[in-house]
């Protein structure tokens, strides 16, 4: 039997790391990928974030809210 001369997608090469994949993302297809908790961004920033998040997806679930 003879050994495979390809790799099948998604197998062996190297794996990006989230940031690398969210650069991309925006710089490829415009989308944007932020955390709240992103110490990169100053107070207003992450303001902005969320209240875009909210007024898109509704609030977010409380921490302690059970997620069912």
């Amino acid at each position: 039997m003879k050994a495979m001369r390809f790799t099948p997608p998604g197998y062996g090469g190297r794996r990006r790391d989230p940031d690398e994949v969210k650069r991309d993302g925006w710089r490829e297809q415009g989308l944007l990928a932020v955390s709240l908790d992103d110490q990169r961004l100053t107070w207003p920033e992450r303001e902005l974030v969320r209240q875009l998040g909210e007024r898109l997806y509704g609030a977010r679930l409380d921490k302690t809210e059970d997620k069912r």
